[in-house]
């Protein structure tokens, strides 16, 4: 006859609860415990009904007209004024080339030191000769070399009222003199602005070529306060596509109704990551025609 089996008693409980296997799995079930409480937690709250919202637009809603530039500039100043209207905002009244140049830094300027890429090509006669602008704006000068040749250019062709303007930190960029040796530094103050001057003195263009010495994107704001325009506005600063896209949509608001942006190396070995991808996105929001002459880009005035 098989032995009955007994239900365990108290005693016995108690003895197990007192054994290392008892404990080991009191240990499991406490950690168990643990972790499946803090993953509950920290799950994230209910979406609000703003985020809600957020999530179920359609993306076919974001169109492509949400990143034009609507803002307006100031009240138009007549070309004939726009020399005097620079040198009073930024100079107090006064030519930055009178007196010029100051003694701390005339040592170290070299009579004529003109240098830059692209500077003589075709399309600033093509552009020039088309336009017949009464203002220019460029936007990156470096040491003058094309803002020089356009002087050319305009007192050649007649056009002795041109004013060009030359947007530019007079910085330059990190590095650059690895390529450009003797540009001189004081005191961490690299003397492009000066050697840059000079070399509009020295080229016979101090009444035809102004200096705006400031960053691009705050020099195009204050240009565009005050209401200065220009026929022909050149785009040669920063050539990465963030730099290059903020200089264009802030100079397209400087430009006169019927002139033309214009700009350097749309073709490099960049591709279409820097410049040319900037032009493109550009034109295309614009609805706007990309032209090409040599290296450079040319897009008409929306307004033309």
């Amino acid at each position: 006859m098989k032995e009955g089996r007994r239900l365990p008693q108290t005693g016995d409980s108690l003895q197990f609860l007192k054994t290392r296997t008892a404990y080991a799995i009191f240990i499991v079930l406490s950690y168990a415990f643990g972790y499946f409480s803090a993953c509950y937690s920290r799950q994230p709250p209910p979406l609000t009904t703003a985020l809600r919202t957020v999530r179920t637009i359609n993306p076919h809603d974001c169109s492509i007209d949400n990143f034009r530039v609507t803002t307006h500039c100031g009240d138009l100043v007549p070309p004939e004024l726009i020399r005097r209207t620079v040198i009073d905002r930024i100079f107090n009244g006064t030519s930055p080339y009178t007196d010029f140049p100051p003694p701390h830094a005339g040592k170290f300027l070299r009579p004529k030191r003109i240098k830059g890429w692209g500077s003589q090509g075709l399309v600033f006669e093509n552009l020039i000769r088309r336009f017949k602008p009464r203002t220019i704006v460029e936007i990156g000068s470096f040491l003058g070399a094309s803002a020089i040749h356009m002087a050319n250019l305009t007192r050649r062709l007649g056009l002795e009222e041109t004013q060009i303007l030359c947007l530019d930190d007079f910085r330059g960029w990190p590095g650059f003199r690895d390529r450009v040796k003797d540009v001189a530094l004081v005191n961490g103050d690299v003397l492009l602005l000066y050697q840059f001057m000079q070399n509009v003195i020295s080229s016979d263009f101090s009444g035809s070529i102004l200096p705006v010495p400031f960053s691009t994107g705050s020099g195009l704001e204050k240009l565009c306060e005050w209401g200065v325009t220009a026929d022909l506005v050149e785009v040669d600063a920063g050539h990465d596509f963030n730099s290059a896209w903020a200089d264009i949509n802030r100079a397209v608001r400087i430009l006169r109704p019927g002139g033309v942006l214009f700009g350097h190396d749309y073709f490099t070995a960049a591709d279409n990551r820097g410049v040319r991808r900037a032009v493109n996105l550009f034109a295309k929001i614009n609805r706007l025609k990309v032209k090409t002459d040599g290296q450079h880009w040319v897009i008409d005035s929306p307004e033309g």
